[in-house]
């Protein structure tokens, strides 16, 4: 079951490959992100020191959780992944000049799990073709649903 999903990241990379982390949280943070009070349009993936980290999302406090703790809503969060998926994305985030973007968050068994894609740059002429797809393959399904 999908909390919230980054369209931005569709529309502006190609995503290669696919990975879901867990997410290091705080007890607020978890009420905030079942309450859905989460964004991921700003956020980033960044390796630091062997790590991987989710940079810029945004989860708002909620009043009645957070009362007795001073909570930063865009702090770093460490994400939980396997140590041989870790070096895998090293090395191609350097060496292929990849990047990593999160995708969408979602629960997994009761867990909150972040899917990161693995992704490259479009181009703005790439944006267009996308956009001019998408559109034929909603007037296809339009015209299919009139034949019918």
């Amino acid at each position: 079951m999908a909390i919230t999903k980054n369209k931005k990241a569709f529309h502006d990379y190609f995503i290669d490959e696919q990975y879901e982390a867990g997410i290091s949280l705080e007890g607020w943070e978890v009420k905030s992100i079942r309450a859905g009070r989460v964004q991921l349009k700003e956020a980033y993936v960044k390796l630091i020191s062997g790590e991987v980290f989710l940079v810029g999302s945004h989860i708002s406090a909620l009043s009645s959780a957070s009362t007795h703790i001073d909570a930063d809503p865009t702090r770093s969060r460490k994400l939980l992944l396997h140590a041989g998926e870790i070096k895998k994305l090293i090395g191609k985030v350097e060496r292929a000049g990849n990047t990593m973007v999160p995708l969408d968050m979602h629960f997994s068994k009761g867990r909150i799990k972040l899917q990161i894609g693995l992704a490259r740059g479009k181009k703005q002429h790439d944006k267009r073709n996308s956009i001019k797809e998408r559109d034929w393959q909603r007037e296809q399904s339009r015209i299919m649903k009139q034949n019918r």
